[in-house]
């Protein structure tokens, strides 16, 4: 999983297919659309300033994003909601913002560049840091609780699951002998560890060693991938007839899920294929728009390197 942007300006953050993104949600301007990930609010500032007597409503496990956002959002904050929390409680969200029913919703699951340029934040692996990376500081679970008590088959079981890491044995078991002398406490004391798991040939490779093994304890801490198809369910119930859902992922777990989720409502029919007509009762509740994912161009990607693995997949209810 990437990062959600590079340098822009003061806010240090370009949103990633920024007018694909605006673009897909086919925005009306009375209409009522949700932000789901606010981040610095790139994607939020294009959506609110298309909107006249509509609403936006932004939200964001990061008190930090929802800080900056009126500065962001300046002269557009009368039509704005901010709510914090996690988009996997999306119905819950909507709820106390008062909203019923959207007419677009946009996703952008990456991690924010401040996140990442933050090092007290301890996502990244060349800034020294505390081993932290909870996107919601008030949260108890942090990357220090993971590395020094899971146990050696849990660490193992998550540098597969999300990171596809395959020196996940040789990295979770020299965790687990490095952490018998005393806790390891910082990003780049963990990195040395995951170096020295790794041989040689992967040293060589173009890819940082310590990226997989970062995003999968990330992934962790946060729990991310399994708020997504709590998230596309919840999103599907709360669309408007016609509203578009967006989402902009940045690994192939997150994209794998992604799609699987639109199937799922663009198919409607659970029964087992054997069944000679349906029972379930189950109509489509969604009809992808396009087939393949939209993917950066050149522009984009020379001006934004963080931006090359994103892929946008787009769906409207039914």
């Amino acid at each position: 999983m990437e990062g959600r942007g590079g340098p822009a300006g003061n806010f240090g953050h370009e949103s990633v297919l920024l007018h694909e993104a605006v673009a897909a949600l086919n925005i009306r301007p009375d209409g009522v659309y949700v932000d789901g990930t606010l981040g610095r609010a790139g994607h939020a500032l294009e959506i609110v300033k298309a909107l006249t007597t509509g609403r936006l409503v932004g939200i964001d496990r990061d008190a930090a994003a929802l800080e900056a956002a009126p500065e962001r959002l300046a002269g557009h904050m009368d039509k704005v909601t901010l709510v914090r929390g996690n988009f996997a409680d999306l119905g819950d969200l909507l709820d106390r913002a008062g909203v019923d029913k959207a007419d677009g919703m946009l996703f952008d699951l990456g991690v924010s560049s401040p996140q990442l340029d933050d090092p007290s934040r301890g996502f990244s692996y060349t800034h020294d840091a505390p081993l932290d990376m909870r996107m919601d500081t008030s949260q108890a679970l942090t990357a220090w609780q993971v590395v020094n008590t899971w146990s050696q088959e849990a660490l193992r079981d998550i540098l597969y699951r999300y990171g596809e890491e395959r020196y996940a044995p040789a990295i979770a078991r020299r965790i687990v002998k490095a952490r018998e002398s005393g806790p390891i406490e910082t990003t780049l004391e963990l990195v040395e560890l995951i170096r020295a798991a790794m041989p040689p040939a992967a040293l060589r490779e173009k890819q940082h060693p310590a990226k997989r093994s970062f995003q999968a304890i990330r992934c962790a801490v946060n729990g991310e991938l399994e708020a997504i198809p709590e998230m596309i369910d919840q999103a599907v119930e709360r669309l408007a007839p016609g509203g578009r859902l967006a989402v902009i992922s940045f690994h192939s777990l997150e994209d794998r899920l992604v799609k699987t989720g639109f199937q799922k409502h663009c198919k409607g029919c659970t029964c087992p294929p054997e069944f000679p007509v349906c029972v379930c009762g189950k109509k489509p509740s969604l009809t992808l728009v396009g087939r393949k994912p939209i993917a950066p161009g050149p522009e984009e990607l020379a001006r934004n390197p963080r931006a090359r693995s994103a892929k946008l997949r787009v769906a409207e209810k039914r």
